[in-house]
């Protein structure tokens, strides 16, 4: 939190678009958070955005490794180096290729979203209030709100899906995926989905999800599972929604 509005322009780099940022706070807090788990743990595995930008096959390492941690100290680059306090840290704990545990911290407010296979989903308050958390309830397509990400598809695909949203109460966008699914999991918005499947952004948050009641699944209709990284995937309060979201919006 040092660095946030505390950033200079050489501070910032971008990636492959305007959009696609790391910081300094990027790169040193993941170097930080990998010291940190492997001098507990020296065996892991430890996936991070950024270090996977360096060695892409720590991705598909995942699937094999007894033991995995996947971080994002910093999720929601853009949203932080603009100063927008939308952003978050993701960490999901992976045992021989199964999510079993996922975390997503709010970094402004300090409040925390906890979840372990099987054990259902909590918010623990800064002030150490812990309560459980359940998805909102279904309801009509029309009645809903939610988001589709559609920075990373193509132009075409991008303005169908934009104006396939115009039937749901309203659409937003955080970009920032620690949010979305913080959202989705607490019940303040129906559905979230995205089409570009990177684990530090979605592992968490899946578990996290399903945990607190809600389905999440590929837009084939299989389980999202580590290293996946195409296939789009959808988060709705159940099967019937998932689905109808998924023909209405994602794919009409």
């Amino acid at each position: 939190m040092p660095r946030f509005r505390r950033l200079d322009a050489s501070d910032v780099t971008e990636k492959k678009s305007s959009i696609d940022l790391v910081t300094d706070a990027d790169l040193l807090s993941e170097k930080r958070m990998t010291e940190d788990f492997l001098a507990r743990w020296p065996k892991a595995l430890v996936v991070g955005e950024e270090a996977c930008e360096a060695n892409p096959a720590l991705i598909g390492a995942l699937k094999d490794a007894e033991l995995a941690f996947v971080i994002d100290p910093v999720d929601g680059t853009f949203n932080f180096q603009a100063g927008l306090p939308t952003f978050g840290t993701n960490l999901a704990v992976v045992v021989r290729g199964e999510t079993v545990a996922g975390i997503i911290h709010e970094s402004v407010l300090g409040d925390t979203l906890v979840a372990s296979k099987g054990a259902g989903a909590h918010m623990l308050r800064a002030d150490g209030h812990r309560s459980a958390i359940a998805v909102a309830r279904p309801v009509p397509l029309s009645s809903t709100v939610g988001t589709i990400s559609i920075n990373d598809i193509a132009y075409e695909e991008r303005r169908r899906i934009a104006g396939n949203l115009a039937k749901t109460k309203m659409a937003f966008a955080y970009n920032c995926s620690a949010y979305e699914y913080w959202m989705a999991a607490t019940g303040k918005v129906h559905f979230i989905g995205h089409h570009k499947l990177m684990p530090w952004d979605h592992l968490a948050g899946v578990l996290i999800h399903m945990e607190a009641g809600g389905l999440t699944a590929r837009f084939d209709g299989t389980p999202y599972l580590p290293g996946d990284i195409t296939g789009g995937i959808l988060s709705a309060p159940d099967r019937e929604s998932w689905e109808e979201i998924l023909r209405d919006v994602v794919f009409a």
